[in-house]
């Protein structure tokens, strides 16, 4: 990971180079351009820039400024379904045929108009190509060999997409607001192609969207820049571009936006918001997230995967300690793995800090004086000092705690080969209904090493072939107040048993220069949006 601790005068010097290598035009030092946005943020995790492939939460906030789909949900109000890219929809009688008309006046940047055509070819796309986020298409009886018959244009601005059975119509509806669902210009990608691979080599690290701002460079770990579409159908952006910066240092993050270098600051630490409430430069929103933090332990380990030890691990942790100290300001102790505001979400947080109790858990699993274990750990913050808090409060019952850091792409990668221990992590929803939480901490459909649906429960080895029917029923109930009910078992269930320590649902804390407004931060990181920005 590229350390940015060089002093304040190299990182004025360094925000001047930035500026000059994104086409900026810097007028002075210490002060931004009036048509620019520039961003201080830890990206690190951004493994691709495709949206048939992006399965992170930095990665899900650049495709939602890139791509439209077909529809989106009112960030002010999650429950208001609204049209994007459709301008209408409507619903067979059956409930398995969704007909939606494709609005007028939508190009791509290349040019290149959006009709029916590309969101079919684009769902074709993400579900042959099958990458991680694919099982949000695939989940509805979709495959590479009846995904063109299942998802087809009928005509420029009609398309057409049938499940297998019959869902409750708001779940189909808000998979199809995830990244997943993005709509490429497949006139464009299509003549990117090398040996079938449907342009995702070029896609990779490039754009192919319709949405407010066009990439214009990114390099991993370092930089992330746009410019403004002029065309975009909603109205051209106020400001030209956008510059980001991966910086991961907090304590830079915050000399940066109080010198002027940068206009927002994403990752500041809890003991920085203080001081900045009083200053007559810079503002601090506060943006709640579905995004909750856990701690997972992998069932491949033989001591991880005793009941009592999965027991003992939601009493080895310090929530209040943490929420009072390190997540002060940005989360909040929750428990249950669906995010407050969501249907059928527990808020009850049965589980507090008692190391007495873990340690005669891990007497009965055998472990009367502890064990020792490994936790792998973005090296970013919070999550750093997460990690060092549960180290300290583990080791209050005899568990060692041994923590391995890597950068974004290496902890995940990690993760993905199921080759970790214990593991700190984030989970943003992909979709505003409550599947997309229990289809991946409640679901596992094949435990095997070769699995093609690789959910949280996958990744830990968790064999859970009861709640994964239960999770595949509540799918199909068409009645809220039922379908809600039975998500409230699902949970319960978890917290009782599971191998996730669920410890705090995300409040986002961004700091804004006072110059700057229009900014949307919405309840996940696809729902924070730059294009009504404005400088003055």
């Amino acid at each position: 990971m590229t350390s940015f601790k060089r002093g304040l005068i190299a990182q004025t010097v360094l925000g001047a180079a930035a500026l000059a290598l994104a086409g900026f035009a810097a007028p002075a030092l210490a002060d931004t351009p009036k048509d620019a946005l520039v961003m201080a943020w830890q990206f690190d995790d951004i493994v691709s820039l495709d949206p048939g492939e992006i399965f992170e939460l930095s990665g899900a906030e650049y495709s939602a400024q890139v791509y439209d789909r077909l529809v989106h949900f009112d960030v002010a109000d999650v429950s208001k379904i609204e049209g994007e890219a459709a301008e209408s929809w409507t619903v067979s009688p059956d409930g398995k045929t969704f007909t939606f008309k494709i609005r007028d006046g939508i190009a791509f940047h290349s040019g290149n108009p959006m009709t029916a055509e590309d969101v079919a070819w684009s769902f074709s796309r993400a579900v042959k190509m099958n990458k991680g986020p694919a099982f949000i298409l695939t989940q509805f009886g979709l495959t590479p060999e009846n995904v063109d018959q299942m998802v087809r244009a009928t005509d420029p601005k009609t398309l057409v997409f049938t499940t297998d059975k019959v869902y409750a119509p708001t779940f189909v509806l808000y998979c199809l607001t995830a990244d997943v669902a993005s709509i490429v210009d497949s006139k464009l990608v299509k003549g990117k192609e090398k040996d079938g691979d449907f342009g995702a080599g070029w896609l990779k690290t490039n754009s192919a969207g319709s949405g407010p701002f066009i990439l214009k460079q990114w390099k991993a770990s370092e930089l992330l820049t746009f410019d403004a579409n002029p065309k975009y159908w909603r109205g051209a952006p106020k400001l030209k571009r956008v510059l980001i910066r991966h910086i991961p240092e907090p304590a830079t993050q915050r000399l940066l936006l109080e010198k002027g270098d940068v206009d927002v600051a994403r990752n500041l630490k809890p003991e920085q918001f203080e001081p900045l409430k009083a200053s007559d430069t810079v503002r601090l929103v506060q943006a709640p997230k579905g995004t909750l933090w856990y701690l997972s332990l992998n069932q491949k380990n033989a001591a991880l995967a005793k009941p009592e030890v999965r027991e003992a691990f939601k009493y080895l942790v310090d929530y209040d300690g943490m929420a009072g100290s390190i997540m002060n300001g940005i989360g909040a102790v929750h428990q249950a793995f669906l995010p407050k505001g969501f249907l059928g979400a527990v808020n009850d947080n049965p589980y507090k800090y008692d190391p007495t109790k873990a340690k005669e858990l891990l007497a009965k699993a055998g472990y009367p004086d502890g064990f020792t274990v490994s936790m792998d750990v973005r090296n970013t913050n919070p999550t750093q000092d997460m990690a060092q808090a549960i180290q300290a409060s583990a080791a209050k019952a005899g568990v060692k705690i041994e923590i391995i850091p890597g950068d974004g792409k290496q902890v995940l990668t990690k993760y993905r080969a199921r080759n970790h221990e214990l593991m700190i992590q984030q989970w943003g929803a992909d979709y505003q209904d409550p599947n997309s939480n229990a289809d991946t901490f409640a679901s596992n459909p094949d435990n095997s090493d070769n699995a093609k649906s690789k959910p949280l429960a996958w990744r830990n080895a968790w064999d859970i072939p009861e709640l994964t029917k239960k999770t595949a029923a509540a799918i199909e109930e068409r009645d809220g107040a039922k379908r809600a009910k039975m998500y409230e078992e699902l949970q319960r269930s978890v917290l009782a048993d599971s191998p996730f320590v669920i410890m705090f649902q995300q409040t986002e804390m961004i700091a804004e220069r006072k110059t700057v407004s229009g900014l949307v931060w919405g309840p996940s990181f696809d729902t924070n949006f730059y294009w009504k920005a404005e400088k003055k």
